[in-house]
């Protein structure tokens, strides 16, 4: 959605928004935290940019619903996820001397106009969560026979020695033995 701030330029207070934006994820980037979710309903935005003397600060909420796999036992999971924002908001000439890490502390107007949807999704991908979990203590799939370990052990044979280390696990059964003797 682009906003139209010609008015609050020209001195108009206030400024209000409320609007609904599809999330399409792309399972091809395998970069982006967002590609192991999957969005059912448009992320919910609305907010306000207010103008005091000159100096614009948009305040927005966004809140999506999401629906993912746990990231140790793959048990399905959804939930709601929500954000609060708050930045100032000046025309890209007012910036042109700003050093480039500084511009992330702004939403910047080209030509009286300030396009909010690749903004809130860049924000959304650097602050949605990377992995979910069903619960915190998840146990997660037995490595072995694939079970999850959540509905119970599994049966498999818990002590699996490293192969390199087999040669220290001999010794270490021949040092029991030998004190028992």
């Amino acid at each position: 959605m682009k906003l139209d701030l010609r008015p609050l330029l020209a001195g108009d207070k206030l400024l209000s928004f409320d609007y609904e934006l599809m999330l399409d994820t792309d399972d091809e980037d395998s970069l982006s935290c967002l590609s192991d979710a999957s969005f059912p309903s448009p992320m919910k935005v609305s907010g306000d940019i207010t103008n005091t003397a000159g100096y614009m600060r948009m305040r927005v909420s966004l809140s999506v619903d999401y629906e993912s796999a746990c990231a140790r036992c793959l048990t399905p999971i959804s939930g709601s996820f929500t954000l609060d924002l708050e930045k100032t908001v000046a025309p890209r000439d007012v910036l042109e001397d700003l050093p480039e890490e500084k511009l992330d502390d702004y939403v910047i107007i080209d030509d009286g106009f300030l396009d909010m949807d690749e903004q809130l999704k860049e924000q959304l991908e650097l602050e949605f969560p990377s992995r979910f979990l069903c619960h915190e203590d998840c146990q997660g799939l037995c490595q072995k026979c694939g079970k999850n370990l959540n509905d119970g052990e599994c049966g498999c044979e818990k002590k699996e020695i490293d192969p390199r280390l087999a040669p220290l696990q001999k010794i270490l059964e021949q040092m029991k033995k030998e004190n028992k003797n």
